[in-house]
């Protein structure tokens, strides 16, 4: 993951509340903007490279059929 450099001119001032409205932010983007991100987050939180994540075990899911045959 590249080093990021926080930039201290970027922000303003916010209370609590004005903090916490994400919702106008997040919908101006286009939804592949907001997977981007949700895949750079996760990777932040579950401590992978975001170019090369892990693959999914599929020998941990099993499926069964709600109905009974016969």
């Amino acid at each position: 993951m590249d080093n990021f450099k926080l930039d201290r001119t970027a922000f303003k001032f916010q209370n609590k509340i004005q903090a916490a409205n994400h919702i106008d932010y997040y919908k101006k983007m286009t939804w592949q903007e907001r997977l981007a991100i949700t895949a750079f987050l996760s990777s932040a939180a579950f401590n992978f490279d975001p170019n090369n994540p892990p693959r999914i075990s599929r020998v941990q899911f099993s499926t069964k059929s709600l109905l009974k045959h016969g």
